[in-house]
C-alpha cells in the first residue's frame, strides 16, 4: 500500500483491505510511520469488499485470492468495484496441471497457498465470467514433486 500511495501521489487515494484486526494493526502502524495520508484501511473480507460499485481504477492482490473457498465471487467483487478501463493485478499461485488427488486436501499446503489454487485454464474462465474482457496470466514455473 505504500509503494502504491506514493504512485499515485497526495491526490490519489490507496485502500487497503483485510479481514483481521491484527494486520490492519501492522498496517496501520506501518501507514504512521510512514507518513502518507493517503491511505485507508478497510476491514472485510475479499467476496463482498466494502466499496461502492465502480469506485477504483487498480486492484493489486497478491497471493490471497486463492485462499477463498468462492474464487468466483471474489473476482466478481473485483470486476463490480473497478471502474470502467480499470486494471486488475494479480500475484497468486495458479497450476498448470491438476495437484495429485492426495495433496488437494492438505491444509498445510492449503495455507502455502498451493491446495487452494486453481488451474489455468479455470482461472481465466473465471475471469471470464466475471466480466473481465482482455485476461492473460504470465507464469513463473515453480515445481513440487508429487
Amino acid at each position: 500500500m505504500i509503494l502504491s500511495a506514493r504512485r499515485v501521489g497526495p491526490t490519489g487515494m490507496v485502500f487497503g483491505l483485510d479481514m483481521t484486526e491484527e494486520m490492519l494493526v501492522v498496517a496501520n502502524r506501518n501507514i504512521e510511520q510512514s507518513g502518507l495520508k493517503n491511505i485507508k484501511l478497510l476491514k472485510g473480507d475479499i467476496e463482498h469488499m466494502p466499496l461502492t460499485d465502480n469506485a477504483v481504477d487498480v486492484i493489486i492482490s497478491n497471493c490471497v485470492i486463492n485462499l477463498s473457498p468462492d474464487k468466483a465471487r471474489v473476482l466478481r467483487e473485483a470486476f463490480r468495484v473497478l471502474k470502467p478501463g480499470g486494471r486488475f493485478a494479480v500475484f497468486d499461485i495458479v497450476l498448470e496441471q491438476p495437484l495429485p488427488q492426495r495433496l488437494q486436501g492438505d491444509t498445510a499446503l492449503w495455507s502455502a497457498c498451493i491446495s487452494g489454487a486453481l488451474l489455468k485454464e479455470e482461472y481465466l474462465r473465471l475471469l471470464g465470467a466475471a466480466g473481465f474482457k482482455e485476461a492473460s496470466i504470465e507464469v513463473q514455473n515453480y515445481s513440487c514433486g508429487d
